[in-house]
């Protein structure tokens, strides 16, 4: 069961113990979803939503951004009007022992292979 939202600001994220490996994987199985993690994980700091410049539309970019929230792979808070988005780094790694460094350092090696980086 996911959070409740306190106001219309604030939005849904599933607690630690809820996170689930599965949800996980989905969310970064989508090429979209995975570029906006890598880029998170290279910055180590929260980013805004537009900061990204994903091919897509900007619907659909919000629809990877709730995947990945509602995965309990990202926090979304707001900070004035703009939505800042962070890994929930220490909860995945607490949850999934050397699985995230695993899957960004075969993100990367990808990348690197497909000349995509």
């Amino acid at each position: 069961m996911t959070t409740p939202a306190v106001s219309s600001r604030d939005l849904p994220h599933p607690a630690r113990e809820e996170i689930r490996l599965e949800s996980v994987m989905h969310a970064l199985s989508d090429p979209m979803r995975l570029r906006i993690v890598r880029e998170l994980a290279a910055d180590g700091d929260e980013l805004s939503c537009s900061h990204f410049d994903l091919p897509v539309t900007k619907s659909t970019t919000t629809h990877h951004f709730r995947v990945l929230r509602e995965a309990g792979v990202i926090r979304q808070i707001y900070r004035g009007t703009a939505k800042m988005n962070g890994l929930r780094r220490d909860d995945l790694d607490d949850l999934f022992p050397g699985l995230f460094d695993c899957l960004l350092a075969a993100a990367d090696r990808q990348a690197v292979r497909l000349g995509s980086d």
